[in-house]
């Protein structure tokens, strides 16, 4: 496995991240086996977040983790909180963050989290109040690195304000068919298409310049929550391309199309959201792929984009 050494965060961290957004529908012998399989392809990071099932994505874990014999000290477990669907609301209080935390550790039986992401803006965010929670959590051991998710570059330059603490992880949505994370930048001062709006602010060239390392999420996704392009009837050019480099290269197209991702320099991580053991094993084998320049830009065509 790729690994990657997150500036001021976890050092030797997998490419691949395995998302447990979906674990509330295993059993735990069934997640043991899906945490088992991701580790023993070379994953040692866990993303999770306080709204993945309610809560109960965090509490299958702890139930499945000591089923698989691996250490903690061995694996980083990330979570995410502020998404309060509960309360129809996002909430980035101090209060919220601090109860959010203690709850995670609670349902996840451990006694710290590797990282701590902010999960999506609330609109009302105080930077003080955060500043105030991270310090705490940082003081009490409960919290090692802290980060965002989906968060446009003012938004982070707001909290560095405040914040002590390195912001170190920016998760972001990027795949083949939602490129839009790059996209802007080819497409400037274009007014023929709607490629050329800037959606984002600039995230991925911010955050390679403050070496914040991004996390890539739906990476086999069409729309926010479409459902996967691979073997989807809708992208007959985009399968035909992957399916050409997957023959040549023997790993899947789900394979080809992280391998896309991680061969853009900027060095992220991809989150993959399967819990099936054998899509997992083919999703890894993107570290095998070689993309040339040509490749990568041949993949980025065949998603329907096109070149000014």
């Amino acid at each position: 496995m790729k690994t990657i050494n997150i500036a001021n965060g976890p050092q030797n961290a997998s490419a691949i991240i395995q998302g447990c957004m979906r674990m509330p529908a295993l059993t735990k012998e069934e997640g043991a086996k899906v945490i088992d399989t991701a580790y023993e392809c070379g994953i040692n990071f866990f993303d999770h977040a306080t709204c993945y099932g309610n809560g109960e994505a965090e509490e299958r874990f702890a139930q499945a983790f000591p089923l698989t014999g691996i250490k903690r000290e061995d694996v980083y477990i990330q979570s995410k909180c502020g998404l309060c669907f509960d309360r129809n609301e996002f909430d980035w209080t101090k209060e919220n963050i601090l109860a959010s935390v203690d709850d995670s550790l609670r349902r996840l039986n451990m006694d710290y989290l590797d990282a701590l992401l902010l999960h999506r803006p609330d609109l009302l965010f105080e930077p003080e109040e955060v500043a105030e929670a991270f310090d705490a959590l940082e003081k009490a051991g409960k919290v090692r690195f802290f980060g965002v998710s989906n968060l446009m570059p003012m938004q982070i330059e707001l909290l560095k304000k405040y914040v002590r603490q390195p912001l170190n992880i920016n998760q972001l949505q990027l795949s083949l068919e939602q490129s839009q994370l790059i996209d802007q930048a080819l497409y400037m001062n274009n007014k023929t298409t709607e490629l050329s709006v800037s959606r984002d602010g600039s995230a991925l060239d911010y955050c390679r310049l403050n070496d914040i390392t991004i996390q890539a999420w739906s990476p086999l996704q069409f729309g926010m929550f479409g459902g996967t392009f691979i073997d989807n009837p809708d992208f007959p050019e985009l399968n035909k391309a992957l399916a050409e480099i997957a023959e040549r290269e023997k790993v899947s197209k789900a394979a080809v199309a992280i391998a896309w991702i991680m061969r853009h320099p900027a060095k992220m991580q991809t989150i993959i959201g399967t819990m099936d053991p054998q899509h997992i094993k083919d999703a890894c084998d993107a570290v095998k792929v070689k993309l040339s320049h040509q490749d990568w830009y041949a993949l980025y065509l065949a998603s329907g984009k096109f070149l000014p």
